[in-house]
């Protein structure tokens, strides 16, 4: 157990009990992990050798070239890429004309669209913020306190906490965390539901003096309970 997790764990799902508009706290911790990343790659880290290598080789997917792009450092974004393209450019070489069969690019290409620095980097810490929470239950007992409170957990990482709780707790400990994590989410979908019900309502003409309650924004909540909400994209 890696202890340097307790503390944004902890922060990230009290921030979400406090204020049901954080959402859930595991997208909270998740975009955190990005935003730290993508602040390092096009600062602080650009320059290190041993990362512009790893950079190089890894490349970045598509969705973090556009978070990067966005972040208008097109100078830090320009300082990457001319290493990465001059490194690609001899990878790619297949023997020159008339040589080789096109295995080389293939290979080397295969291996890059499956491959991304940022992700690779974030994915690690976020499997131990993970299993730091499922550890935090099981130790600090005014954690369950917190994870009770939350507004709610998206269902990726709804699944991911349960997984992690099968695999620490056991099958004595293990009812209790998942049953704490089901009202959540369970109360959730019910409010969900009404929410959406009540926003498809509002375009029958019958209804249209009615006020919107909390429905508004409905379907932006639906699509982030059902496939999390990782990114700042703006």
């Amino acid at each position: 157990m890696d202890m340097n997790f307790t503390i944004p764990v902890n922060e990230a799902f009290e921030a979400s009990a406090a204020d049901p508009s954080c959402g859930c706290p595991l997208c909270a911790l998740y975009r955190k992990l990005e935003n730290d990343e993508l602040e390092l790659i096009l600062g602080a880290s650009m320059m290190e050798p041993d990362i512009r290598i790893r950079t190089n080789r890894q490349g970045f997917c598509r969705l973090h070239y556009d978070l990067m792009f966005g972040r208008k450092n097109r100078l830090g974004m320009a300082l990457t890429l001319e290493s990465h393209l001059a490194e690609l450019k001899k990878e790619l070489r297949d023997g020159g004309l008339g040589g080789g069969q096109g295995s080389k690019p293939i290979r080397r290409i295969s291996e890059l669209e499956q491959s991304c620095y940022v992700c690779g980097r974030i994915a690690p810490n976020f499997e131990k913020m993970l299993d730091t929470a499922v550890y935090l239950w099981d130790t600090d007992e005014d954690f369950p306190v917190k994870l009770r409170a939350q507004p709610y957990f998206c269902l990726p990482h709804y699944r991911r906490l349960l997984e992690y709780g099968q695999r620490r707790l056991g099958k004595k400990k293990n009812p209790a965390f998942a049953a704490a994590l089901s009202a959540v989410v369970e109360g959730y979908l019910d409010t969900l539901q009404t929410d959406i019900s009540w926003f498809c309502r509002k375009f029958d003409y019958r209804y249209q003096d009615e006020p919107w309650n909390n429905s508004k924004d409905a379907v932006e909540r639906a699509i982030r309970f059902l496939r999390s909400d990782l990114h700042n994209q703006s």
